[in-house]
């Protein structure tokens, strides 16, 4: 999964309904840039790149979304 997928489909299951989730690509370096559904977020890598099993997971976590559901 590319990063860019993981913000679209994180942002379909956010736990709260009504809050958007949004990237803020200056809260990070280089191609990195948070992502924040207001009080839980994660960082991103680069948008074009593919996310590894392992971090997926972790950044589901911070989330609080089940990566079965992406």
């Amino acid at each position: 999964m590319k990063g860019s997928e993981f913000l679209q489909k994180s942002a379909k299951l956010s736990s709260k309904p009504g809050i958007e989730m949004r990237f803020v690509g200056s809260e990070g370096n280089g191609s990195h840039g948070r992502v924040s559904d207001g009080t839980e977020f994660t960082t991103l890598k680069d948008r074009k790149k593919e996310i590894g099993p392992g971090l997926l997971l972790k950044m589901c976590r911070d989330l609080g979304i089940d990566r079965k559901d992406l």
